[in-house]
């Protein structure tokens, strides 16, 4: 089963995954396994990030660990971009904690505004619903929660152990009003 840990960047993917790996969890970096498999096309010098070839990458996904019954999760901000996924899980932080979070990881003023927009927005959500229907969409606020915490949310998602799992339903969060947009100014 392969499960996307997705969300903009400081939303908490990589502790969160960090977390389920030492839980014994089968955790994918898609940025790692980009480089070493050379699935780059080029680096973007504005953002200060390598741009990955998605086709490439979700081919070796699927072909090496498609088939397995364990759940697989993949950790990074284009892991809802990865083809035949059974459950893609967007992380989502309130826009004036993940400004801090940002600023705590001493990112720049450009960078941070670009991802505060992504959040805004919901640019993860609705690129995943471009690719996957709502029912394989989950959306977990991590604003207030500790790691334990959001990667028991997940797994209680992936087996089916929420009698209303609608809580954390697609578009049930949302960003877009004019305190987070003071933000961005």
């Amino acid at each position: 089963m392969l499960v996307a840990i997705t969300g903009t960047p400081g939303t908490g993917k990589s502790s969160i995954t960090s977390y389920l790996e030492n839980k014994g969890h089968i955790v994918l970096r898609l940025n790692e396994i980009a480089i070493e498999n050379k699935f780059i096309i080029g680096y973007d010098k504005e953002r200060r990030c390598y741009v990955i070839d998605v086709k490439k990458l979700s081919n070796h996904i699927n072909e090496k660990y498609g088939n397995l019954k364990d759940i697989i999760f993949l950790d990074g901000h284009i892991s809802h971009l990865v083809d035949n996924l059974d459950i893609v899980i967007v992380l989502r932080t309130d826009p004036k904690e993940l400004k801090d979070r940002l600023l705590r990881k001493k990112w720049g003023k450009q960078k941070i505004r670009e991802n505060l927009e992504a959040e805004i927005l919901d640019i993860i959500t609705i690129e995943a619903l471009e690719k996957y229907p709502a029912k394989k969409i989950y959306e977990i606020d991590t604003t207030n929660k500790e790691i334990p915490e959001v990667s028991s949310i997940i797994l209680n998602i992936i087996y089916g152990r929420f009698k209303n799992s609608k809580m954390y339903a697609v578009g049930k969060i949302n960003w877009l009003n004019e305190k987070n947009l003071e933000l961005l100014k």
